[in-house]
């Protein structure tokens, strides 16, 4: 039974625990049902659209974090009911879990995507931190262990909060760090589902229907790891992307290598306590000997006859104090031996029950995680089959992607031709402006000639009236052949427009194209005017520990990322080399910042700036903002359109080997 469609009516903060003790005794009566199997259960406080089955933990962990949620969103009776229901979870549903296969918290969990990809260790994302304006102009925000605190009562507990500054002060996000393993996996998840459960999930966060209010808060993915800003640089630097499934792989190594120390040294100790048994039989021989060898002496003492206290009756019984002392000693040192023997026996013993607990403990983790791999490799078959299906249209986009290709290299050909045409018409056309020039000139000779003609001359008389017709005649052929060169120029530079559009169009598609290849390849794509950070943070490393000067490092980096893009900042002079007729740019060495920069941090951090301002200078002076241009890496140049397709067709047909090889 559940309650998602009763009554609606709330009630006011003061009456809240009043309403969690009968909501409580509700429960305790079974007035609704929380626990569907041994280890599923559900929240009869939910709406039917939300409901979902969780495990003991995961629903101890809902009910504590809606119930002690400070959204406003939240009313107060959904947050008694929930408060109500951690308590009955915690007082009166612990028998019932105890009594069957027990919550181990080292699985990995069920409820969602392996294949996707976070970042581990586990990582947590709070944004829409409240902050304020110092004294000194820069932002300030509580401290991350406060905030720690905080999600630590909520039963979320992090290990630590770190609050993320730039060259402004307290930027308003903070990362949330878990513990490493399947614990902190699950408490992250936790955290996840109970911020999207008062709608504050990163869903929210991107969405832009209203202003936002409170903290917002995810786990960290791919998308947030590759991100570009303050976060994705602070997730670089302390995880890695891995998904549940390498983790569970590589959790399973562990535990084989364990397995194989573990029985390695059972053997050892068994061979150990092998050989002590031994000595132990060797002396127990020696003894009954001794005892023999006693026996035999008395049984000889007993049967000579001795009158009187002779010498001899003297050194025999001398002999016989020395021979039980003797014995005494041996047997002293032999009980001292076997004790030893027995405590270690006992030490070896317990060592051996603890291994053999951890190994069966082990054991019913890795049934279980087989048993979960296996449901795993029947969904991935159940994949596999309906990819099948695709395998064919597969092909047939292999096919259009080596025709696409293909194309890609006629295009580029027909460019450059079309290029080279385009060069030849150039040439034409000035040769044909010059002849259009020449033709303007003697049409203006020939009206000059006619209107000279026509002011000497008699009207009626024929030859001059043949010469203005002749002249007439010559200057409207030339006024045509006039126009059809301005017609013929005219359709040559639309031509050549549309051509050099196509060109950038294509050079920009395999900018994109190329985006993704690592620099170590001769052609890839550079951009032009990022500032390289790793000379900054080597400069701060030298005056701070390792986590400080990471932190001062990014504010510098920042602030000269802030410099670079102001319009009013132009470090450069001009000045004329020798044997140069025109002024060139060069860096002005007496600029003030790049000075301190030099003095502060040293040569390297200057030459970093130095650099990303000459490239913004000269391939985006006008925007002032980083701009990403096809690059060989090898000759340290701008690449040509040709180069780029040559390089994304070599690099098609190594694909092309590498999976005819698997």
């Amino acid at each position: 039974m559940d309650i998602s469609s009763g009554d609606d009516s709330d009630i006011s903060e003061s009456e809240m625990e009043e309403y969690e003790d009968k909501s409580y005794e509700k429960l305790k009566n079974g007035k609704y049902t929380v626990m569907v199997s041994d280890e599923t259960y559900t929240c009869p406080y939910c709406p039917k659209s939300n409901k979902q089955k969780y495990r003991y933990k995961d629903l101890l962990q809902h009910a504590s974090g809606v119930g002690n949620s400070s959204s406003a969103k939240r009313k107060p009776r959904v947050k008694a009911n929930h408060l109500a229901l951690a308590r009955y979870l915690e007082t009166d549903l612990v028998p019932v879990v105890s009594s069957s296969k027990p919550v181990v918290e080292e699985d990995p969990p069920s409820g969602c995507d392996h294949d996707e990809k976070i970042v581990w260790p586990c990582t947590g994302i709070v944004v829409n931190i409240p902050t304020r304006r110092s004294a000194d102009g820069r932002s300030v925000g509580e401290s991350g262990s406060k905030l720690r605190d905080e999600l630590i009562r909520r039963g979320f507990n992090p290990v630590r909060v770190h609050p993320l500054w730039n060259f402004r002060g307290h930027s308003g996000t903070a990362v949330v760090e878990f513990r490493k393993g399947w614990p902190g996996l699950h408490n992250a998840l936790s955290f996840e589902k109970a911020y999207e459960a008062d709608h504050h999930g990163k869903k929210n966060w991107g969405a832009n229907d209203d202003v936002k209010h409170g903290l917002y808060a995810w786990v960290a993915r791919a998308d947030d790891y590759n991100a570009s800003g303050i976060i994705g640089d602070h997730l670089r630097k302390i995880g890695d992307l891995k998904t549940i499934s390498e983790l569970m792989e590589e959790e399973a190594r562990k535990q084989d290598r364990l397995v194989s120390n573990l029985t390695n040294i059972i053997e050892t100790k068994t061979k150990h306590i092998k050989e002590l048994e031994a000595i132990c039989s060797e002396t127990s021989k020696s003894l009954e000997v001794l005892m023999e060898e006693k026996e035999n002496l008395l049984q000889a003492y007993n049967e000579v006859p001795f009158a009187d206290g002779s010498l001899h009756r003297v050194c025999y019984m001398s002999l016989l104090f020395l021979y039980n002392t003797v014995i005494k000693k041996i047997q002293l040192s032999a009980r001292e031996h076997f004790q030893k023997i027995s405590s270690d026996h006992e030490k070896l013993k317990s060592q051996l029950e603890t291994h053999k607990k951890e190994l069966e403990l082990r054991g019913v983790e890795l049934e279980k995680r087989e048993a979960l791999n296996e449901t795993e490799r029947k969904k991935l078959a159940e994949e596999l089959e309906q990819n099948a299906v695709q395998n064919s249209s597969l092909q047939m986009a292999a096919l259009e992607q080596k025709r696409a290709d293909e194309n890609v290299m006629k295009l580029a050909e027909d460019q450059k031709r079309q290029k080279e045409e385009l060069h030849n018409r150039i040439i034409q056309l000035e040769k044909q402006l010059d002849q259009k020039q020449a033709l303007e000139l003697e049409i203006e000779q020939l009206r000059g000639s006619l209107n000279v003609i026509r002011h000497m001359g008699d009207e009626d008389d024929k030859e001059v009236l043949q010469k203005i017709e002749a002249s007439l005649k010559d200057l409207r052929e030339k006024e045509g052949e006039l126009e059809d060169l301005e017609a013929l120029n005219q359709t040559l530079i639309v031509s050549e427009r549309k051509s050099n559009d196509e060109l950038q169009d294509a050079r920009k598609e395999l900018i994109n194209g190329l985006k993704e290849i690592s620099r170590r390849a001769n052609i890839g794509v550079k951009r032009m005017g990022e500032l390289d950070g790793k000379p900054f943070l080597e400069a701060m490393k030298r005056r701070y520990n390792e986590e400080l000067a990471e932190e001062r490092a990014s504010e510098m980096c920042s602030l000269w990322e802030e410099y670079l893009k102001d319009p009013d900042w132009h470090p450069f002079k001009r000045i004329k080399l020798e044997g140069e007729e025109e002024y060139q740019e060069v860096i002005d060495d007496e600029d003030e910042k790049l000075r301190d920069l030099k003095a502060e941090m040293g040569n390297e951090a200057y030459k970093s700036v130095t650099l990303a301002i000459k490239e913004i200078n000269e391939y985006n002076p006008s925007g002032r903002y980083v701009i990403s241009e096809l690059w060989n890496y090898r000759e340290g140049r701008k690449a040509s359109l040709k180069e780029g397709v040559e390089f994304l067709l070599e690099l098609w047909e190594t694909v092309k080997r590498r999976r005819g090889m698997t």
